[in-house]
């Protein structure tokens, strides 16, 4: 099996997913607990994301300039400065300590 035939197998198998998720009867989703679920479901999802693409790398565990990049970022989203803002200031701040040559 080659690298294209699991491309569209796992192509094959996302739409299937999709398909079957129409075929969810609309008052199941209704109900709190599916709702509660769906929206505990994406931040925790997100936050997983976030987490592996700052600490990641490969196999292994880096701690470099992204890692006080996201903690500004999250300072200043818990002080609800604007979205723009906190993406320019995060990434600011891992530009400074990248250029000061401290953190990778």
């Amino acid at each position: 099996m080659t690298f294209w035939h699991i491309v569209l197998i796992a192509s094959i198998a996302c739409v299937a997913l999709k398909l079957v998720g129409y075929a969810v009867p609309p008052h199941w989703l209704e109900k709190p607990a599916a709702a509660r679920t769906a929206d505990l479901l994406t931040v925790a999802l997100l936050a997983a994301l976030i987490a592996v693409q700052t600490v990641g790398a490969g196999q292994g565990l880096v701690v470099d300039a992204r890692v006080p990049a996201l903690a500004a970022a999250g300072l200043l989203y818990w002080l609800r400065v604007p979205f723009l803002v906190v993406v320019i200031a995060a990434a600011l701040v891992a530009a400074m300590l990248r250029s000061w040559g401290g953190m990778a």
